[in-house]
């Protein structure tokens, strides 16, 4: 609406608005029905969805795909209509209301999420399936208080016990019966049903379920036993009364590798011309300070284990490869995928600053823009740490390293290493250009809060 507005008086003037001498009806109602339509395309695209808000990036994909589609077609229409002054007008509206509601959406978004870390604004949720499904699922949606569902009772169809399931919430029975799990939706009082994988339910009785749930407007959710899947990767297709689940393979060629590559090119380009100034200083600081090279080059693994010399602003002492081994031996990691030394005395007063900010990472842009990293990817690691890899691991190996990615946004370098690659593959798995855009965002977040070095 305000962007509409703006877009008007950008486009006519908002002192002729103002004091009156703006005449011609026509364009006044050309805004109130943009206004309108943009909101009913809003509506139609379901972009004020429950299961969409607060998490995910379905939300900003809805909000964009309305909107390029609602100014399309406004485009085309004015076009054949030569109507010359509503193209303008568009042309300015579309940015404007653009970027205006995705910065809304992100704001609604960080009050809603400090709402549901508070226990406000979630769904009660029923917990129904298996004793180690219904963990597994319990401590899932408790781990990600952002999603709005709260786990407040687990019900186990056909369990020998209550006991089997160590829980942190109460387990409501064992009844495998229709009527004993409407007991417990009736006895708790929840806004949905989640039935976990594993649950011990005829498929009659969950059909019934889910009429009963319509019936009294309580969500039912599925919780299929995939995990690390992203949604995009799913697809569901009914066969003889069954949906099944496809699972896409992962891939990353043709089309998505070119709009990869090209959005690398052009971010780290921009970002190298930006901050040229901040290249000098630092050199400089780097070079009086510490005898040595500016620059630190060190062999790394990439795309598919081809090697390439990864850079790196200096911030050891130069002999600081020499050191490494004993100084894993003394910390006990030696044998250990993640050579990571524990308050580390090999590295420089400048370069300690230069970890705090990430700074030391910035010429990995010229890897970028050589094609032997991608702005975003797993962390390239060095041949000794490649050689410790299990075949879940070597997966990682499937694209392209990057200068952040998902477990350094995710806890930086505090997380373990099984956690590490367990993010790392999940990105490999499930890549996205819109995801690349917000581990992107999220990287300048975690470096300006300056939680663990990248």
């Amino acid at each position: 609406m305000w962007a509409v507005a703006g877009a008007f008086g950008v486009r006519f003037g908002f002192d002729d608005i103002g004091s009156g001498q703006f005449r011609d009806d026509q364009y006044i109602a050309l805004s109130a029905l943009l206004a309108v339509a943009w909101w009913i395309m809003l509506e139609l695209w379901g972009t004020r969805e429950p299961k969409i808000l607060g998490s995910g990036t379905d939300e900003y994909k809805r909000v964009l795909a309305a909107s390029a589609w609602l100014f399309g077609f406004v485009a085309v229409l004015s076009y054949a209509l030569h109507f010359e002054t509503a193209r303008g007008f568009v042309g300015l509206a579309f940015p404007a209301g653009v970027v205006g509601l995705l910065v809304a959406r992100w704001l609604i978004r960080q009050h809603l999420s400090m709402a549901r870390r508070r226990g406000a604004s979630t769904s009660r949720v029923l917990i129904v399936g298996g004793p180690h499904s219904a963990q597994h699922l319990v401590e899932s949606l408790q781990s990600v208080p952002d999603a709005g569902y709260l786990p407040v009772a687990v019900h186990l169809p056909g369990a020998d016990s209550v006991e089997r399931v160590a829980s942190t919430v109460p387990v409501t029975g064992v009844g495998s019966n229709f009527d004993s799990i409407l007991g417990a939706i009736v006895d708790t009082g929840v806004d949905a049903v989640a039935i976990s994988a594993g649950v011990n339910m005829h498929p009659k009785d969950l059909r019934r379920l889910g009429w009963e749930l319509s019936a009294r407007d309580i969500g039912m959710i599925l919780a299929p036993a995939l995990t690390d899947v992203a949604g995009p990767r799913i697809h569901t297709q009914p066969v003889a009364g069954l949906p099944l689940i496809h699972v896409s393979t992962p891939k990353l060629t043709g089309g998505k590798k070119v709009a990869k590559r090209t959005f690398d090119i052009a971010i780290a380009g921009l970002l190298v011309v930006l901050l040229a100034p901040l290249f000098l200083v630092v050199g400089v600081l780097v070079k009086l300070t510490s005898p040595g090279p500016i620059f630190y080059r060190q062999q790394r693994v990439g795309l598919r284990g081809s090697t390439f010399n990864m850079l790196k602003f200096r911030s050891m002492r130069a002999n600081a490869d020499s050191e490494l081994l004993a100084l894993l031996q003394a910390q006990g990691s030696a044998d250990t995928p993640l050579f990571k030394i524990e308050n580390d005395p090999r590295i420089t007063s400048v370069g300690r600053v230069l970890r705090k900010f990430s700074l030391d990472e910035l010429p990995q842009l010229f890897n970028v823009l050589g094609g032997s990293m991608s702005l975003v990817g797993p962390r390239p690691q060095r041949d000794g740490e490649v050689a410790l890899y299990d075949d879940a691991a070597h997966r990682r190996l499937y694209v392209s390293p990057g200068m952040s990615g998902l477990w350094q946004v995710s806890g930086r370098s505090n997380l373990s290493w099984e956690e590490s690659i367990r993010l790392d593959l999940y990105y490999v798995e499930n890549w996205s250009l819109m995801g690349d855009i917000v581990i992107l965002f999220r990287t300048f977040k975690a470096v300006f809060a300056s939680t663990g070095a990248i």
